[in-house]
């Protein structure tokens, strides 16, 4: 199974048709969950710590973690199918963490097994659920030589 813990909700509904979308598409390979956590007033000053708890109600300690982190390792789509397919060898679960507008807490980036990062881009968290979900299609598609558009 792979969960994405994400912060924060999404709001429109052509992002919530496209997240839907891929889901269905994996649903042939994998059990996706998609688990939204509250996100916080930046200007409350204890908000990344809010954030913090709200995600580690979700990690799973057997899960292997994936943070997604714009200093994380750059991969691209076959390596990250290789490295996807690896750890489904070890871990029954995959775990990806996205964070919200604060980033993520320094105590969640250390549980983390590996920091992934798409580009050193900053994009919208909304938008990101959709790469991070194409990307992890395009890895299955991989990872069972099946033609996918380039």
């Amino acid at each position: 199974m792979i969960k994405i813990l994400c912060v924060g909700k999404i709001k429109e509904s052509f992002y919530r048709d496209a997240i839907k979308e891929y889901v269905k598409r994996l649903s042939k390979y994998v059990k996706i969950d998609i688990v939204e956590c509250k996100d916080y007033n930046d200007k409350d000053p204890s908000a990344l710590e809010k954030e913090k708890l709200e995600i580690e109600k979700h990690i799973n300690n057997k899960d292997f973690i994936i943070t997604l982190q714009i200093d994380g390792e750059q991969l691209d789509s076959l390596s990250l199918a290789k490295k996807i397919d690896n750890i489904f060898q070890s871990n029954p679960n995959i775990t990806f963490i996205i964070g919200g507008s604060l980033g993520l807490h320094d105590d969640i980036k250390k549980r983390s097994n590996m920091a992934l990062s798409f580009s050193k881009m900053t994009f919208p968290h909304q938008l990101f659920r959709i790469i991070l979900l194409e990307q992890i299609y395009r890895c299955y598609k991989i990872i069972n030589n099946e033609s996918y558009h380039k």
